[in-house]
C-alpha cells in the first residue's frame, strides 16, 4: 500500500469499470490498476464490451476479485437480447427512455453512422441488467471512444455520474466535437501524459467545459522489474522491440534503419514481441530489405517471458510516429520497463515520449520518420562501453520517481474515493 494512505471501507458503494475488452494482454496497465485499487479497498465491478481474445492473461489477473459482466458486442447477433433488456428499461423509466433514445438518434444522424445507436443499446442493456437498483454509484470508462460512449449513455439513462481515462489512439482519432461533449458531461477526466492533458484541455476550453483533467501516469510494478541485465558478451548485438505491429509503432522505419546497420557490417539481431494487422506487410518488407537472417518475430508472449528478453537485450528500440489517421503513442510501457530493468532505450520525439526519455540523459531520441537517424542512434548506443552506467542509473531513477505504479495509483485512489463518497 502506498505510504501515507489508509485502506477504505466500501459500505456498499461500487465503482463500475467499463472496458473495451477484459482481460487483454496489451492492456496490462488497466488490470494492474484494477488490482491496486482493489488492494486499497475500492470495490469494483467490471463491464466489458468484448470477450477475451487471447487464451492466456497476465498472472496478476488471477488476483482480481471483481466480478465481470460481458455486454453484447454487436447488435445483429444479439438483437433479441438487446430488444428485451432495452424494452424492460423503457417500461421502467417511462418517458425518460425515449427522450434519451431520440437524443442518440440525433447524434447518430449527426455523425452519419450507426455506432452511436449500438453504444446506446449496450448502455441500455447494462443499465437494465446491472445498474438499476445496484450498488454501483459511479461509472468509469477506459478509453474515450466506445467505452466512454457507453458510459455517457448509461449515465444519461440512470443518472449515475461517470468519468473516463483517455489514453492515446482513442484521443487523436476521435472527433473533437464528440470528445468535447464527453469531457463536458464527465465528472472528471484522467489521462496518462501531460501532452494528452494539454490537448484535452484545449478542446475543453473551446467548448466552454470546466471539467477537471488529471494527468496520472500508468506506472509499472517496480517489484517485478528489478534493476540488472545479463546480455551476452559474444555474438550478435540483441536489439529488442515490443509492441503491436501497427502503423504508429513505426516498424517500417525501424526495419529500414536496421538495413542501414546491416549494410554497415554490424552483427545484430532484432527480436520483436507482439502481433498486429501489419505483420504480413512487415514480413514482406523484411524480405525485400534482405533482413530475414536478422529479424525474429516471436508474436505475443506472457509478461514474464518479455522480462526475460529485456534482461538479455543490448538495447530496446521503438520508432514511434504519428500514423496517417492521427493515431500515436502516449508513453509506451515498453520504454518504462526497459529503463527500469537497465536496458538502453532508443526512440523518437513523438507525443509524450520526451516526458520519459531525455536524449543523452536517460536514453536516446531521434526525430520520427528518419531511419538514418535511428540507425545512427542504435549504433551509438550499442557501441557504448564507457559512460553508459550513469545513463542507465538516471533512467532507473526517473522511473522510480515518476512511474512507480504504487505512487501513481495514489491520485487515482483519491479521485475514486471522493467519487464513491468513501471515508
Amino acid at each position: 500500500m502506498p505510504k501515507g494512505m489508509q485502506r477504505v471501507t466500501s459500505r456498499g458503494a461500487h465503482l463500475g469499470m467499463i472496458l473495451k475488452g477484459y482481460p487483454r494482454i496489451s492492456e496490462s496497465f488497466i488490470s494492474s490498476e484494477i488490482l491496486l485499487l482493489e488492494t486499497l479497498g475500492i470495490p469494483i465491478r467490471i463491464f466489458s464490451i468484448r470477450q477475451p481474445r487471447e487464451d492466456f492473461s497476465h498472472r496478476h489477473v488471477e488476483n482480481i476479485r471483481a466480478d465481470v459482466t460481458y455486454l453484447p458486442e454487436y447488435v445483429i447477433p444479439h438483437w433479441r437480447t438487446l430488444l428485451r433488456t432495452n424494452g424492460a428499461l423503457w417500461r421502467r423509466l417511462g418517458s425518460h427512455y425515449p427522450r434519451c433514445f431520440l437524443d442518440a438518434i440525433s447524434r447518430s444522424w449527426e455523425r452519419r453512422g450507426l455506432a452511436t445507436l449500438r453504444h446506446f443499446l449496450q448502455a441500455g442493456h447494462l443499465a437494465a441488467v446491472k445498474l438499476l437498483d445496484s450498488d454501483v454509484t459511479h461509472l468509469h470508462a477506459h478509453f474515450c471512444h466506445t467505452p466512454t460512449s457507453v458510459a455517457l449513455f448509461a449515465s444519461e439513462l440512470t443518472g449515475l455520474p461517470f468519468s473516463f481515462t483517455a489514453h492515446a489512439k482513442d484521443i487523436y482519432t476521435s472527433e473533437a466535437v464528440q470528445l468535447a461533449r464527453k469531457i463536458a458531461r464527465a465528472r472528471f477526466v484522467v489521462t496518462c501524459t501531460r501532452h494528452n492533458a494539454d490537448y484535452l484541455a484545449r478542446i475543453a476550453r473551446k467548448s466552454g467545459a470546466s471539467t477537471p483533467i488529471h494527468t496520472i501516469y500508468h506506472g509499472i510494478d517496480l517489484d517485478f522489474f528489478s534493476f540488472g541485465t545479463d546480455a551476452p558478451c559474444q555474438g550478435p548485438r540483441r536489439i529488442l522491440s515490443v509492441g503491436r505491429l501497427v502503423a504508429k509503432k513505426g516498424y517500417d522505419d525501424l526495419l529500414r534503419a536496421l538495413a542501414i546497420l546491416d549494410r554497415d557490417g554490424l552483427d545484430f539481431e532484432l527480436i520483436h514481441i507482439g502481433s498486429g494487422e501489419l505483420e504480413g506487410e512487415l514480413r514482406q518488407l523484411t524480405g525485400r530489405l534482405n533482413l530475414n537472417h536478422r529479424v525474429r518475430l516471436l508474436g505475443t508472449l506472457a509478461h514474464d517471458e518479455v522480462l526475460a528478453h529485456y534482461r538479455r537485450a543490448h538495447c530496446v528500440a521503438l520508432a514511434c510516429k504519428v500514423a496517417e489517421n492521427g493515431d500515436r503513442d502516449g508513453i509506451p510501457n515498453v520504454l518504462i520497463e526497459a529503463m527500469a530493468v537497465g536496458v538502453p532505450v532508443v526512440s523518437t520525439r513523438v507525443s509524450a515520449i520526451p516526458e520519459l526519455v531525455e536524449d543523452g540523459v536517460t536514453g536516446a531520441l531521434v526525430d520520427p520518420g528518419r531511419p538514418e537517424a535511428m540507425a545512427r542512434a542504435i549504433a551509438r548506443v550499442l557501441a557504448q562501453t564507457e559512460g553508459v552506467g550513469p545513463i542507465l542509473a538516471r533512467a532507473r531513477e526517473k522511473v522510480e520517481r515518476e512511474f512507480d505504479q504504487k505512487r501513481c495509483i495514489k491520485s487515482l485512489f483519491e479521485l475514486f474515493t471522493a467519487a464513491l463518497k468513501l471515508p
